[in-house]
């Protein structure tokens, strides 16, 4: 049995998916419609056959499935659902493809890397400015993981706790308030995260969690164990006074002192 820093892993995944209750997994379709022809009998029987004979390795591993908000941060009224498809490459880094829903008429909309404090810390000060911080996503309960058991999604949340994103979304196409684009158009968008209560459009988390069974507040009240973890981040406060609402501080939330 693997034992890693006295945690049983083999107990621990034995266990957690017998548990009763897991989070919520309700289907999350797109909204964008592509212009173009139908797909044609002969372009079917070409990606049939592709199928069967190229290799899917890097999708495949693809199996770390995570919903939450992101406003742009040169836009922060610009803000949408995302939702991250990721590969865990170790135990420091995560590549994770973003798409607009989690059914297959879902359209690849951007990409996310997260890494740990500890790689964030080496980065240069110039970039670190396109790494927003996380705490504040996992804190408000916003960041979930989908119909996983609830002791194995606050393990992996816990295990993202003080991490940092580095966002890109490459076409407007999101559940939002704002027009979607029918194709990619312009230029990459930097997206951030929501740092403070009140940040972040309250319809927004109220149409996710309807539609696909899931509890923010719940999953906030759950995580409170996780607050003595967080430490202060970078980047708390790059869009503090953005929002036109009043907002507050998450508890655990914190700005890095900057010197």
């Amino acid at each position: 049995m693997l034992n890693i820093n006295g945690f049983h892993y083999g107990t621990f995944v034995a266990s957690i998916f017998t548990l009763a209750g897991c989070t919520g997994m309700g289907e999350t379709h797109s909204t964008t419609e592509v212009p173009g022809r139908a797909e044609s009998a002969k372009s079917q029987l070409l990606e049939a056959g592709a199928s069967m004979m190229q290799t899917n390795a890097p999708p495949s591993r693809l199996n770390v499935y995570l919903v939450g908000f992101h406003p742009l941060k040169k836009e922060p009224l610009h803000q949408f659902e995302a939702h991250h498809f990721c590969d865990q490459v170790n135990e420091d880094f995560l590549q994770c493809a973003l798409y607009d829903g989690n059914t297959d008429d879902a359209k690849l909309n951007g990409i996310e890397y997260i890494i740990s404090e500890t790689l964030f810390e080496q980065l240069p000060e110039e970039e670190k400015q396109y790494w927003h911080p996380h705490n504040g996503e996992i804190l408000s309960g916003q960041l979930v993981a989908p119909n996983l058991p609830v002791a194995a999604e606050h393990e992996l949340m816990k295990s993202k706790v003080n991490s940092y994103g580095k966002t890109w979304h490459t076409w407007g196409t999101a559940h939002s308030e704002d027009n979607e684009l029918s194709l990619p158009l312009g230029e990459p968008s930097l997206a951030w995260s929501f740092n403070r209560d009140g940040e972040a459009k309250p319809r927004l988390i109220e149409e996710r969690d309807q539609r696909m069974g899931i509890d923010t507040e719940e999953r906030r009240r759950a995580r409170q164990d996780l607050v003595p973890l967080a430490k202060p981040q970078s980047g708390i406060d790059a869009l503090k006074g953005e929002f036109p609402g009043p907002t507050q501080p998450i508890p655990g939330v914190e700005a890095k002192p900057s010197y």
